[in-house]
């Protein structure tokens, strides 16, 4: 009997596939334009509504407290309810947090709006992360994590180019943001109902009612050939859990990489969050700010494309400590711009190249670390703790920037010395990967097995 998720993980990658695989871009994409949204309207909300430096660092960080929550709780029910009921719900939520932002009237409505479409972001983030790792083969796997992970610099590109188009000294204008994003949200909701069929994976494992014909749809569907039965699931498989993440066989992995998540989103976020504003601040106006953090997604994009191509030649855990590394160093390289569009523009780029690179390694060692019955579960846990990381970062560098201006100290050595502070996260997150533990083969935790190596105990059986 063929098992229907070696189908997938041993057979060249079909058409279909790859489309899903874009769907997935641009679902992470909507994470990128959302968070980058409120990073571009920051000026305009300053003046609406006259907040301090300090105050608008909480109002940046309030979607991400939804985004940690999401991940945390929602990845659990995708692995319990499925990839695609999980995505188009967040997907509603998503556009309506983003249209309801545009109602604001003050800072602490614009919050509990934020917070909203961060739940919903959440759980999409979670969600695809598994999409990708189980609708791709085994020999593309890192490839098209990657090209997922391009997504959000993409979705940053165009926030920033539509911000540059559309953003005007008028302050009330930062609301044009929102509602672009709540269309685009909303857009990709019938594109994930009819092209995204319910992942095998999934299906094999939990085996929910109709789940063998549900399984030759999606086969069929992505252009692969049906099974004629469901493969066999052992007594020990059907008692696994989504608390598995914490089983003595999992926990030490599961802590290392929401750490290593963690330390290196803390720097990430900062370039992310504060590039517009930090521009503007030196006497830049907002629609070139825009342009400064869309050469910062420019090379973020970059960075994922050219990491996955990396993958295909060498380990991936020691790229990605290289890449993290890397990062650090980038971003306190960023703080010491000169304050001009040309300087500022390339630091922005090399800190996104090797911060979006950074996360792209992040992700696929999470999806080889987990297997599939806590694969959403165990990617949402490591990007919700990991998004506390990216609350923190914003409010910790606006303490940080007003500190060194109620000190009296010089723009330019205030923002060399956050810089540097902010940089260290990447760097000890790479240092962390260090005792992270994969498979020599660099395979997931999931892959299947012949009769002779599962004997032999080479591999682990599929779950």
């Amino acid at each position: 009997m063929t098992d229907p998720r070696e189908i997938i993980d041993k057979s060249a990658m079909t058409t279909m596939q790859y489309v899903i695989v874009a769907i997935t871009v641009m679902l992470n994409a909507m994470d990128g334009f959302d968070v980058l949204a409120i990073s571009v309207s920051a000026p305009g909300i300053m003046g609406e509504w006259g907040i301090d430096r300090a105050e608008l660092g909480v109002v940046l960080s309030m979607e991400l407290i939804g985004m940690a929550i999401g991940s945390i709780f929602l990845g659990g029910v995708a692995d319990k309810i499925g990839r695609r009921n999980m995505m188009l719900g967040c997907l509603v939520v998503m556009s309506g947090g983003m249209f309801l932002a545009t109602t604001s009237g003050s800072t602490t409505i614009l919050s509990i709006f934020r917070v909203l479409t961060g739940l919903g972001i959440g759980g999409m983030l979670s969600t695809t992360n598994a999409v990708v790792a189980e609708f791709s083969n085994y020999r593309h796997r890192g490839l098209c994590i990657s090209m997922m992970v391009i997504g959000y610099p993409l979705g940053g590109i165009v926030c920033g180019e539509i911000g540059k188009a559309l953003l005007n000294d008028v302050a009330s204008n930062w609301r044009v943001m929102f509602y672009a994003g709540g269309i685009f949200s909303a857009a990709l909701i019938p594109v994930v109902y009819f092209l995204v069929p319910e992942s095998v994976h999934w299906l094999a494992r939990k085996q929910p009612e109709g789940a063998l014909q549900r399984i030759n749809h999606a086969l069929t569907k992505i252009g692969h050939k049906i099974v004629d039965a469901l493969p066999d699931l052992t007594d020990d498989v059907r008692k696994k859990s989504v608390m598995d993440i914490f089983s003595p066989t999992l926990l030490m992995s599961t802590i290392l990489v929401t750490m290593a998540y963690f330390l290196h989103i803390v720097t990430f976020y900062y370039i992310l969050k504060w590039t517009p504003t930090l521009v503007v601040l030196m006497g830049i106006g907002a629609s070139a700010a825009s342009g400064v953090l869309t050469w910062a997604n420019i090379g973020g994009a970059l960075g994922g494309a050219v990491f996955g191509l990396l993958t295909a030649r060498f380990k991936l855990k020691t790229l990605s400590i290289v890449i993290i590394f890397l990062s650090g160093l980038g971003v306190a390289m960023f703080g010491r711009s000169e304050f001009n569009i040309s300087s500022l523009s390339m630091m922005a780029c090399l800190a996104g190249f090797f911060g979006n690179a950074g996360i792209s390694g992040l992700y696929t060692i999470v999806a080889y670390v987990f297997p599939t019955h806590v694969r959403a579960t165990g990617t949402g846990f490591v990007i919700g703790v990991g998004r506390f990381g990216a609350v923190l970062s914003p409010a910790l560098a606006g303490f940080l920037l007003q500190s060194g201006q109620d000190q009296g100290v010089e723009l330019a050595s205030n923002l060399a010395s956050v810089g540097l502070v902010m940089g260290v996260g990447s760097i000890l997150s790479a240092i962390v990967l260090l005792f992270i533990k994969l498979k020599s083969d660099d395979k997931p935790s999931d892959s299947p097995v012949t009769s002779s190596e599962q004997e032999a105990g080479l591999k682990p059986t599929l779950a």
